[in-house]
């Protein structure tokens, strides 16, 4: 699955694999107040963390996680190869005065010498081909235990709509919880689950809700789905299509695909050799 999204991203998009997408405009949107109030995700994480605890954050980005959670531990150590969220997670830092938290530009599989009491992992399984070499990797270096967080339907599950209806072609769909259960069950390892409530506000990610048709439609218009240079076009078609795309909630609007979606926490304790 992860491989027919990247090869779809690479013909249709000019994405190659290796390309840095959260820069600029992408990156800044992953920006969150560290000393917000925690919401159900970051409760049920602190509820593993003890203050004498390292904390590795796998694809940390800009910190939205890893960053409210350093008031809760020891240390923070987020492993993340983006440039763009680098500058953004340091810049978070500096803002809050937050010392116990550090970046290390790295992809998981090529970090060295990286080890915590507990090892998250945030939305980063839908992208991993090699998804049981990186879950074994998760698994020796968490002294206690792995917290893998991801959506019921996953980010970029939620502009196939949009996708199909700009490109002319379904979107190629990356692997959800229930494919990654199944890779656990298959390694022996038995974990447990737990769907939390969805969050609230604009800051929400694909889960967010928009105030109005403009935001919903500006928010649509940033993101790794997009094909640089045909912007005017695909505006044209989201608004003509809005409908269609989006769907009137409580607050504003929301994508018609996350309506669907809510927070899943997957997490075992690491006793034992994977």
């Amino acid at each position: 699955m992860v491989a027919a999204y990247d090869a779809q991203r690479a013909r249709v998009l000019g994405h190659g694999q290796d390309t840095d997408l959260w820069t600029g405009r992408s990156a800044a949107r992953f920006r969150e107040d560290p000393r917000r109030p925690f919401d159900a995700v970051l409760e049920n994480v602190a509820s593993y963390l003890r203050p004498e605890d390292v904390l590795v954050d796998v694809g940390g980005g800009a910190g939205r996680l890893c960053l409210p959670l350093a008031f809760r531990c020891r240390e923070v150590i987020n492993v993340d190869p983006s440039a763009g969220m680098r500058r953004e997670f340091e810049a978070l830092k500096a803002e809050t005065g937050i010392e116990n938290a550090r970046f290390m530009q790295s992809g998981w599989m090529e970090a060295d010498d990286v080890e915590g009491d507990v090892v998250l992992c945030a939305h980063v399984t839908y992208f991993v081909r090699g998804i049981a070499a990186f879950v074994a990797k998760l698994h020796r270096c968490a002294r206690r235990r792995v917290v893998v967080h991801t959506n019921s339907v996953p980010p970029p599950n939620t502009t196939a709509q949009m996708f199909e209806l700009v490109y002319g072609e379904p979107q190629a769909l990356v692997p959800s919880h229930v494919e990654l259960l199944r890779v656990l069950e298959e390694m022996g390892i038995e974990p447990h689950v737990t769907l939390l409530e969805r969050p609230r506000g604009e800051r929400a990610g694909a889960l967010a809700v928009v105030p109005d048709r403009r935001a919903a439609v500006e928010a649509a218009m940033i993101g790794p789905w997009l094909r640089g240079g045909d912007e005017a076009r695909i505006r044209a078609l989201v608004e003509e299509h809005f409908d269609e795309l989006f769907v009137p909630v409580e607050g504003g609007y929301m994508r018609r695909l996350s309506q669907a979606s809510q927070p899943v926490v997957i997490t075992w304790e690491t006793r034992g050799a994977v």
